[in-house]
């Protein structure tokens, strides 16, 4: 079926906006990346768990600092400047209290240091030239009367799976992180028109997933 711009221009008067999960494809792709930088943030992480002497020591070598000091105080940590010099030497355990609370401070930090430097996501996602795939899937019609369904937009090969997408990333995550929805959407666009001519039924999307 070719595209028809009428159909979603006015999208939800034929029920697809029943579906709580249709929405924008602009506002899709910015959880895709809010969901690609969490799992950034984790698994460029410490891999051991902090009930391991290893994970516990990479853990307070990360936090041994002013900024981490402030980081373990916000996750609840009341032991003395002394008790905590003799963690970060190595020379006394803390409590396996205070074990959940260095670890909770640890990703709190790295995540805080990740979010105010987002220039290792860009280069993330642009992969040194090559970009990320991005997957679509489309609107979901249950809910749509079903004479209004579009046969196009049904079971898996209305899924899309577009490879190696570029240029778009710098411009996207500081959208992302400014929340600017319109210069999402304004991105969202010129990705789904590389698409044939169907690209204006994915304007709105079930899921959009990045394969970073």
């Amino acid at each position: 079926m070719p595209y028809d711009d009428s159909g979603w221009r006015n999208f939800g008067r034929l029920g697809a906006n029943r579906s709580a999960e249709n929405v924008r494809g602009g506002q899709a792709l910015g959880a895709a990346m809010e969901s690609a930088l969490s799992r950034l943030i984790r698994e460029g992480g410490i891999r051991s768990p902090v009930t391991t002497n290893r994970g516990l020591n990479a853990r307070l070598n990360y936090l041994n600092s002013v900024a981490g000091r402030q980081a373990m105080a916000d996750a609840g940590i009341t032991a003395r400047p002394r008790t905590m010099d003799k963690w970060f030497a190595g020379t006394q355990q803390p409590m396996a209290s205070n074990k959940e609370k260095i670890d909770t401070a640890y990703w709190n930090l790295r995540a805080e240091r990740v979010l105010n430097n987002l220039g290792a996501f860009k280069q993330h996602l642009n992969n040194r030239g090559r970009g990320t795939s991005i997957e679509i899937h489309p609107v979901n019609q249950d809910l749509v009367d079903e004479k209004a369904r579009r046969p196009n937009l049904l079971g898996e090969q209305a899924h899309r799976m577009l490879p190696n997408v570029r240029y778009i990333w710098d411009d996207a995550v500081d959208a992302m992180r400014q929340g600017d929805s319109d210069k999402l959407e304004e991105i969202w666009d010129d990705v789904i028109a590389d698409m044939d001519s169907d690209w204006g039924a994915y304007t709105y999307v079930s899921y959009v997933g990045i394969g970073a």
